[in-house]
């Protein structure tokens, strides 16, 4: 077996080994929590090196995964409020946050439209910033600062996703060369990907065992609410994407979520306590992304 053929075998069990061995080390993770941003501003910068910015085109597949992540936001809630408020805001939470800023990582090695989810992405993050006041007031019940909210989700999300591509995009214009070298790389960001994913399982543990005793059914009952919500719009995704030709590009950008920012948001405007729904959702999120791992690395290697 030569190096090639190892990776190709150990891949789709990477995310499971980051996810473990976060559990395992969470009471230290504390100290790696600020290479977070840098790992991903690394791996997203060696991703849009695969990008052209004739590429970034809305389409109509895009409308339809956005009005998804909205109304279905809306209806999760609407669904589950009469039972509970707090899991209600929790799964409202996991729905209507926006892609994750490292979809695209993911999406390249399922084979997907690396454009299409950086386009959506773009547009999922931009409308979430632009609803995320009106929203999170009737859904938290606070009269919060519609621009103040606005600006903290951008000065959170966007820098992110912007200056890795704008890096990306000028070294494209003046160092094609180099820009062709990283571009060839892409499974160095995948790699950078499971290191962060060490890290915010990490913080999601230590966070849901800060919680008192007496959380803990709330906390099982947001934690496989958070799992349902995380199936089906993996589902829908692909159902979606499947009518235009791009089922895994789909099912990335409307499930593969910025938990980060969801927690962000539950805690400053919600429940605390709902923020245990997207830090669980970390976990069913990459389980999924393991198992399709697993399932397109076979398929491949056949």
């Amino acid at each position: 077996m030569n190096g090639a053929q190892f990776r190709a075998m150990l891949k789709p069990w990477i995310l499971p080994i980051a996810m473990i061995t976060g559990i395992l080390a969470h009471s230290y993770i504390s100290y790696l929590a600020f290479l977070t941003q840098w790992l991903i501003l690394l791996m997203l910068f060696i991703t849009f090196c695969r990008i052209a910015p004739s590429q970034i085109r809305f389409n109509r597949v895009m409308l339809w995964l956005l009005t998804v992540q909205i109304a279905g936001a809306i209806a999760v809630y609407c669904a589950t409020v009469w039972w509970s408020v707090d899991v209600a805001q929790g799964l409202f939470i996991c729905v209507f946050c926006p892609t994750a800023t490292a979809a695209p990582v993911i999406t390249a090695a399922l084979g997907g439209s690396l454009p299409r989810v950086v386009t959506y992405s773009l547009l999922s993050n931009v409308t979430v910033a632009l609803l995320a006041a009106p929203l999170l007031s009737v859904i938290g019940g606070t009269d919060s600062d519609m621009l103040s909210t606005a600006a903290g989700i951008a000065i959170k999300v966007f820098p992110l996703i912007i200056s890795p591509l704008l890096a990306a995009f000028l070294l494209r214009a003046f160092m094609p060369k180099i820009h062709a070298a990283i571009g060839g790389a892409q499974e160095v960001s995948f790699y950078l990907w499971a290191v962060s994913l060490i890290i915010a399982v990490g913080n999601s543990v230590e966070f849901v065992m800060a919680e008192p005793p007496s959380m803990i059914p709330e906390i099982i009952a947001i934690a496989l609410g958070a799992g349902v919500v995380c199936m089906l719009q993996f589902i829908a995704g692909r159902r979606i994407g499947a009518r235009y030709g791009d089922a895994v590009s789909a099912a990335q950008s409307l499930a593969q979520k910025n938990t980060v920012l969801a927690i962000w948001l539950a805690l400053t405007y919600l429940h605390p306590v709902a923020s245990v729904a997207p830090a669980a959702y970390i976990a069913w999120q990459n389980t999924i992304n393991s198992v399709q791992l697993y399932r397109y690395q076979r398929h491949h290697s056949k």
